[in-house]
C-alpha cells in the first residue's frame, strides 16, 4: 500500500482514538497541554492561523491578524499587526487580547517571548507538515474550547486527503518540478511540505535530495531531471492568467524538458498551496488536476476558482 495511504489511515486512526499528538510551544513550556479558558480577544500573526481560527467559528473573536491575512473576507477586515515576518509588538498589545497564537520560528519566537514576559497568554504553534497542521488545529482547539470543532475538521480533510489519495494511487507517478521563485530559479526539495503534497497527488520530485529545503537550480541540473509537470507558484492572486503567459515564455528557452515540450506548466494560486491551512485539500485538488487532468477532471469555472 502506498506510504502515503498509510499515513492518511494512521492518521485517521488517532484522530478517531483521541491520541493525535499536539505538537506546539505554549506559555506553560514545549509541548504542556494548555487547558481551555474563556477568550474573548484573539490575535493571529500569521494567514493560516487565522484561517484555522475562522473555520473554528471564533472570527468574531479575532481582533486583529497579520497584514497577509486576507482570508475569509471577515478576515481582511479585521485590525492588521504587521507582516508575517516583522509583527507589530506594540500593535498587539494595542489590540487588548487574552490569547495571542504565533507559528514556531525565530521571528516570531522572539515576539511570543517578549507577550509571554508581558504577561499574555501565547500559544505557539509548528506547522511544516501535513501531520503539524493537523495537530495544530487539535492545539487551537484545545486552548479555545472548540475541541468538537476542531476534531470534526481534522476528520474532515483527513477524509478527503484519503478521498484523493485513493483517486491517484492506480496511476504512474508524474516527475514535478515545484518552483518557488523563477529569477533565480529555486524550486522545493525533498525535505518540504510541498514534496508531501507532490506525492500525495500522485508525483515524485523531479529533484533528487538536497542539503537545503528550496535549493537553488541550474541549467544543466534542470535539463537531466526530467520534469513532466512544472508547478510554479504565482507570485500574487491577481492576475495569474498574465503569470501563466510569462511562465510559459520563461520556460520556452528549455524545450527539451518534457514539461515545456508537452505544454504541462501550470502557475497556481499559493494561498491554498503554500498555506498550510483548512484550505489544503483545494490546494491539493488543484495539483492533482494539474498532474493527472484525465483521471481528475472538474467543471472549468470551478477549477478557475481556485487556480
Amino acid at each position: 500500500m502506498n506510504k502515503w495511504l498509510w499515513l492518511l489511515l494512521t492518521i485517521l486512526c488517532l484522530v478517531g482514538g483521541g491520541l493525535l499528538i499536539i505538537t506546539m510551544l505554549s506559555d506553560q513550556g514545549s509541548n504542556a497541554a494548555t487547558q481551555p479558558t474563556q477568550v474573548n480577544r484573539i490575535v493571529s500573526l500569521a494567514p493560516n492561523l487565522t484561517e484555522i481560527l475562522f473555520e473554528l467559528g471564533l472570527g468574531e473573536k479575532v481582533v486583529a491578524v497579520s497584514n497577509d491575512s486576507d482570508y475569509p473576507a471577515k478576515a481582511a477586515k479585521k485590525n492588521k499587526l504587521g507582516t508575517f515576518w516583522q509583527p507589530n509588538t506594540e500593535a498587539i498589545i494595542a489590540a487588548k487580547p487574552d490569547l495571542v497564537v504565533t507559528l514556531w520560528f525565530e521571528q516570531q519566537k522572539s515576539v511570543a517571548e517578549a507577550m509571554k514576559r508581558l504577561g499574555y497568554r501565547v500559544l505557539t504553534l509548528k506547522i511544516e507538515s501535513i501531520e503539524e497542521l493537523l495537530a495544530a488545529i487539535e492545539g487551537i482547539g484545545a486552548s479555545t474550547d472548540t475541541q468538537n470543532r476542531a476534531e470534526q475538521l481534522v476528520e474532515d480533510i483527513t477524509a478527503r486527503l484519503k478521498d484523493l489519495q485513493l483517486k491517484v494511487t492506480p496511476t504512474k507517478k508524474v516527475k514535478v518540478l515545484w518552483v518557488v521563485q523563477a529569477e533565480p530559479l529555486r524550486v522545493a526539495g525533498r525535505d518540504t511540505f510541498l514534496n508531501e503534497l507532490i506525492e500525495l497527488a500522485g508525483g515524485e520530485n523531479a529533484i533528487g535530495p538536497t542539503i537545503q529545503q528550496y535549493p537553488p537550480v541550474g541549467g544543466e541540473q534542470l535539463l537531466s531531471c526530467g520534469a513532466e509537470t512544472i508547478i510554479q507558484s504565482a507570485m500574487s492572486t491577481t492576475n495569474i492568467h498574465a503569470q501563466q503567459q510569462s511562465a510559459e515564455r520563461f520556460w520556452s528557452r528549455w524545450e527539451a524538458l518534457p514539461a515545456v515540450k508537452n505544454g504541462r506548466i501550470h502557475v497556481i494560486n499559493p494561498n491554498t498551496t503554500l498555506r498550510l491551512g483548512p484550505r489544503l485539500c483545494e490546494g491539493l485538488e488543484l495539483i492533482t488536476y494539474c498532474l493527472h487532468p484525465k483521471i481528475y477532471k472538474r467543471e472549468q469555472e470551478t477549477l478557475q476558482s481556485i487556480r
